[in-house]
């Protein structure tokens, strides 16, 4: 439950300085449902690009705060031991590649906010090669995580709950995914009141 405050707490702080929440658009006018922070390097939606400034204002992104890579650190480390322990395959690299992250998306959605279907595939080509996993935090409201194999096949669902970890790599890492639905969820008084994703890559 700390880790979740101190998170909450972290991204308001960045998110109302230089680099912080904006609501990103398109070239023909169309908006992203959802307010989106990127930490490390700046994803641009029209170009599907990352870049060293945000090409609306030129903002730089801030930098990934330590304590979000420890968090992915001690997530990756227990996924690790979890498939160590249940996992029949040979070698856990292609299970779950390690990363350290140098990306981070922050998305705030709000009640009426989603994020359609999609590939995360615009990281670096040694990144998506070696299947390198993208660590989620989810903090808030619950939301629908909707994903499959191919763009025609959303045949699994999962809720995300307030401080869920969703982490996808190896073989996995190339799956269509979206997140829509939110539910008002019952939060400590210092949570925002809507639902925050933390995406490290």
């Amino acid at each position: 439950m700390d880790d979740q405050v101190k998170m909450v707490k972290k991204c308001r702080d960045l998110g109302l300085g230089p680099g912080g929440f904006y609501q990103p658009n398109y070239h023909d006018g169309a908006k992203l449902h959802l307010r989106m922070m990127c930490l490390g390097r700046n994803w641009d939606p029209n170009t599907s690009m990352y870049g060293e400034y945000r090409p609306i204002d030129g903002a730089k992104p801030p930098k990934i705060p330590h304590e979000f890579c420890s968090l992915v650190e001690n997530a990756m480390k227990d996924s690790c031991a979890f498939i160590e322990g249940n996992s029949e395959a040979s070698s856990l690299e292609d299970c779950l590649p390690w990363m350290s992250p140098d990306i981070c998306i922050v998305n705030f959605y709000s009640a009426s906010g989603r994020l359609g279907l999609h590939q995360d595939k615009d990281e670096s080509e040694r990144s998506l090669k070696k299947r390198l996993p993208v660590v989620s935090f989810s903090i808030g409201d619950e939301g629908e995580f909707v994903y499959g194999e191919n763009r025609d096949e959303k045949n699994a669902k999962v809720i995300l709950e307030s401080g869920d970890v969703l982490i996808f790599g190896g073989k996995s890492r190339h799956i269509f995914m979206e997140y829509d639905q939110f539910t008002p969820t019952l939060l400590p008084s210092l949570y925002l009141k809507k639902q925050i994703f933390v995406q490290a890559v």
